[in-house]
């Protein structure tokens, strides 16, 4: 059993910290079962520099929950807290089994955008190598996702005089799913940084570039808000399998979706109506980290 990685009090100088990913959507994991740290905004922009810092796409504090078995609070590169993260969760189900926080293969995982429910797959050595994760229904109203507009399918957006269709799909966060013919000509940076801040979004968004390859299969890049681009993204795979489904691209019960830092399984249960997401949760390494005062 691998000892548990404790973080220490917010007044002390050092912080234990583990480096995780799921499939290159990498975060600092931070037990704060025994509290938390005053200033989480600034000590996600701190630890998640990747020339100054420890590196990542932000930080996650495992929490006490009075709701469920375990807490996860998101913390952005740049401060923002975000409500959801998929490859997060998985990390999370991965974190408090692997470090004996719990020995159940069934969890809840309280977030900002509800309570989630994770199925943890272990291997031969007893570690968790995967989590299955009910993301629950899709918001596909657009008052509640929340987006600008009439609609949510194929909103009509310019940019730099070209002109996109955006499908807008809440998973707890918002997305934009944009459906292309050849993602590999596509600006991700530049595209991505204009439209997660295209005022039809009132909170930011999450903006997706999908490439449909058959009925079961998606190849997507993604610009994360408060990000940028990541690796992969959970709850924005989730939300280009349910786009392409929508508009007649792709199958609903199973589909592979290809990202940079690999492939998530999604299907949409037929009765409930219920995203799940499937994929690897992978430790990277444990630390400890010196803190400026003030964090």
């Amino acid at each position: 059993m691998i000892t548990p990685n404790i973080s220490t009090s917010p007044a002390v100088d050092k912080l234990r910290f583990t480096k995780m990913h799921g499939i290159g959507n990498d975060y600092i994991y931070i037990d704060c079962t025994n509290g938390s740290p005053e200033n989480p905004e600034a000590l996600s922009i701190f630890l998640s520099d990747r020339h100054k810092g420890i590196g990542g796409d932000g930080i996650i504090l495992i929490c006490p929950s009075d709701r469920a078995d375990f807490k996860m609070r998101i913390f952005n590169a740049d401060g923002s807290e975000a409500k959801m993260c998929g490859n997060g969760s998985r990390c999370v189900g991965k974190y408090v089994h692997d470090f004996g926080l719990t020995d159940k293969l069934q969890l809840t995982l309280e977030t900002l955008s509800g309570v989630k429910y994770l199925t943890l797959h272990p291997d031969a050595a007893g570690n968790i190598e995967s989590v299955t994760v009910d993301m629950g229904e899709p918001c596909l109203e657009p008052e509640e996702i929340p987006v600008l507009a009439d609609t949510n399918r194929e909103i009509s957006v310019a940019i730099n005089g070209a002109t996109y269709l955006v499908t807008a799909v809440s998973m707890g966060n918002p997305h934009g799913v944009i459906f292309v013919d050849d993602l590999d000509k596509i600006d991700i940076h530049g595209l991505g940084r204009q439209l997660e801040i295209n005022p039809m979004w009132p909170d930011r968004a999450n903006i997706e570039f999908a490439e449909i390859i058959g009925p079961k299969e998606i190849k997507m890049r993604v610009w994360e808000r408060g990000s940028g681009e990541t690796q992969a993204c959970g709850t924005g795979a989730c939300a280009t399998a349910v786009a392409a489904s929508l508009l007649g691209l792709a199958d609903k019960e199973a589909v592979t979706v290809h990202l940079l830092g690999g492939d998530l399984q999604i299907s949409q249960d037929p009765v409930t109506g219920h995203v799940l997401m499937a994929g690897p949760a992978t430790t990277v390494f444990n630390g400890e980290i010196e803190l400026p005062k003030g964090l």
